[in-house]
């Protein structure tokens, strides 16, 4: 696939774990997908890493934060923005929370982290040198993501006011339907209420797998859980849960949607 140069507004456009286990996350993730694996020192001890294939870079893997100490490792998506600053106070008119007001990252772009009003929090991203993942379906990209809410109405109406994407109901048949994350005419993910009480609001993120069952008999065999075991979505293809050895949690799919 060609290089991607640039991500319309409200794309998931990056993917970064946080955990508190950097050095256990690189074992796992590099042997599960294939990454090679660059550290950058960020000074006091800290190091940013970044993973690629051979076609791209992929994602990033950053050490917690203090006051993030005894929570699971866990992964966090980016939306594209054209403006952060903007974006960032559109958010709060639209009811959602700025975590993290907008701040530079080095010379790679601007981000900001926010709450959505229902819960779910997620990065945004306004590029300058680093516009994101560079590659995508090749084994070991990210492929689909996916916003998890209890309250889609609320949560999908904040991400139109805020981004401009829209939103579409699609049925998966059985009677049960998914609601379709469309920036422009291309769908860009998906969302749908958790399938079980008890789960907060949050971003889903999958990575493109030529086999589910052996990246998840892999996974295992490298320390990691099985959460979700391997199902078909008919006309969309197989996919299966699974958390790192640090409890972060993340899917694995494939099939003709994910490539």
């Amino acid at each position: 696939m060609p290089a991607i140069t640039s991500y319309p507004q409200g794309t998931p456009c990056w993917f970064e774990l946080v955990t508190p286990d950097q050095a256990g996350a690189k074992a796992f993730y590099g042997d599960l997908f294939g990454w090679a694996l660059t550290d950058t020192d960020l000074g006091g001890g800290a190091t940013y890493t970044t993973a690629a294939i051979p076609e791209g870079t992929v994602t990033g893997m950053t050490g917690q934060m203090p006051e993030l100490a005894g929570h699971p490792a866990f992964w966090g998506v980016y939306l594209a923005v054209d403006d952060v600053d903007a974006a960032a106070a559109a958010a709060t008119a639209a009811g959602g929370t700025v975590e993290a007001a907008p701040f530079d990252v080095m010379d790679l772009g601007r981000m900001a982290a926010i709450q959505d009003p229902t819960g779910a929090r997620v990065n945004l991203w306004q590029a300058a040198s680093m516009i994101g993942t560079g590659t995508k379906g090749e084994p070991g990209t990210p492929c689909w993501n996916e916003l998890i809410s209890p309250d889609l109405a609320t949560a999908t109406a904040f991400y139109t006011d805020v981004l401009g994407v829209q939103w579409n109901s699609t049925s998966m048949g059985e009677g049960m339907d998914y609601t379709l994350l469309m920036v422009g005419e291309q769908m860009q993910g998906g969302a749908m209420p958790p399938m079980m009480e008890g789960i907060p609001p949050h971003w889903n993120t999958y990575f493109y797998v030529e086999d589910v069952d052996a990246a998840v008999e892999k996974a295992i065999g490298l320390g990691g859980k099985s959460v979700a075991p391997a199902f078909d979505v008919p006309t969309v293809g197989r996919m299966a849960m699974l958390a790192d050895p640090q409890g972060g949690m993340f899917w694995v799919m494939t099939g003709e949607a994910a490539a």
